[in-house]
């Protein structure tokens, strides 16, 4: 049977499309993550905990260019002042499966990526699907290099702060392991996901929903935003937040960049057609 024409297709019709790209995406990160079930001594030992051991490597440099300003700094500690502890019956089992879906997202991303752009591609103009591997390799690069930032800098920040703040002597740290591994996904997919700006915003301006202007004219909110974000995301001080402020604050640079660049071709195809 002949596949319909995208303008010919009924909203059912797209909806019956979508679902077959999403049963695809969700089979691939399952896949995945039955790779990642499998590999549990290396996702958890080496990725999950690893930020937990004074020898990941942020705390060295970090404490190397301590020691070389001459600060005393919680960085150069033999190791964190808490314990990770499992509280409930199926708490190790449910960490593992939920750990492992996750990890499977992150390696399935380029498919998936691949699937959302088959699904849009259709309603695109032959010049424009013939950038599709390119997209997919923008996206996928962005979003692991968002994953790396939020799990070498993010994370490692985020632990050294939380897991050595103390109120009173009185108290020791006996951290769920829920708690610790909720922190890790979310300061690396967050991260991620930030890191995909320029992409979002490629697609808003191709929809008309964003311009180059509108961009520049909201550029101190944006700071604004980032800088309530960075707060959220990482711990509060000032140089943690301005560390994860400056790459999303040079994303915003370039999503303005490929905004002008979106509406410049746009205008060249509008010239063209008259």
């Amino acid at each position: 049977m002949a596949k319909k024409n995208v303008n010919e297709m009924s909203f059912l019709d797209h909806l019956e499309d979508l679902r077959w790209h999403l049963i695809r995406a969700t089979i691939a990160i399952l896949i995945c993550g039955t790779g990642a079930f499998i590999f549990s001594d290396f996702i958890f030992d080496t990725l999950i905990f690893g930020p937990k051991k004074m020898s990941f490597p942020t705390y060295k440099w970090l404490c190397s260019m301590s020691q070389y300003i001459g600060i005393e700094t919680t960085f150069c500690l033999d190791e964190f002042p808490f314990r990770i502890q499992n509280r409930t019956m199926a708490g190790q089992f449910s960490a593992h499966i939920w750990t492992s879906i996750y990890a499977g997202f992150v390696i399935a991303f380029p498919y998936v990526i691949y699937q959302f752009w088959k699904f849009l591609s259709p309603g695109l103009h032959k010049n424009e699907r013939k950038h599709s591997r390119g997209f997919i390799i923008i996206s996928s690069f962005l979003f692991f290099l968002g994953v790396l930032f939020g799990y070498y800098i993010v994370t490692p920040l985020s632990i050294n702060f939380l897991g050595t703040y103390s109120v009173s002597s009185e108290i020791s740290n006996e951290i769920d392991i829920s708690s610790y591994i909720s922190l890790v996904r979310s300061s690396a997919l967050a991260s991620g996901i930030i890191f995909e700006l320029p992409i979002i915003i490629y697609f808003l301006t191709k929809i008309g929903l964003v311009t180059p202007q509108l961009l520049k004219k909201y550029r101190k909110f944006a700071l604004v935003i980032v800088l309530v974000l960075s707060a959220i995301i990482t711990p509060p001080d000032i140089a943690s937040q301005i560390i994860v402020a400056i790459p999303i604050l040079v994303l915003y640079q370039v999503s303005i960049y490929i905004s002008k660049i979106v509406v410049k071709n746009q205008k060249k195809k509008e010239k063209y057609h008259v």
